[in-house]
């Protein structure tokens, strides 16, 4: 693995807030200062492509990564396009799925939409 691919994976493994390849590349300049914006896309796809992060692409936004590869819900603020991880699990697995339409189900995306405290607080004021 690429020193790059390493720091970006890094970085994006130390939080939680689910960062656009915007605020990754801010992020691993701090560790390599020459890097571009460029390289930091590319290896988010292949990253991505590897499986060792999730590619979030939430409706009506830019992409987000995701470091935590466990099977999990997300929230987006609809204002200000935040997504945080939501704290319930599914109720099923995809082991447990009935598939009467031959498919062979690889993943499922679950997104909750609403208000972030904060743009919440603001509207309140």
């Amino acid at each position: 693995m690429t020193r790059q691919r390493r720091v970006i994976l890094e970085e994006l493994r130390k939080v939680r807030s689910h960062p656009t390849a915007d605020e990754i590349y801010q992020m691993a300049r701090k560790h390599l200062p020459r890097i571009s914006l460029g390289t930091v896309y590319r290896n988010l796809e292949v990253l991505s492509d590897q499986g060792l992060i999730k590619k979030l692409d939430v409706s009506g936004d830019r992409s987000r990564f995701d470091g935590d590869l466990t099977e999990h819900v997300h929230i987006r603020c609809i204002v200000c396009g935040r997504v945080d991880d939501f704290p319930v699990r599914p109720a099923v697995t995809l082991p447990e799925i009935n598939n009467d339409c031959g498919y062979e189900i690889g993943g499922f995306v679950l997104e909750f939409s609403g208000q972030c405290p904060q743009c919440k607080k603001a509207e309140v004021c």
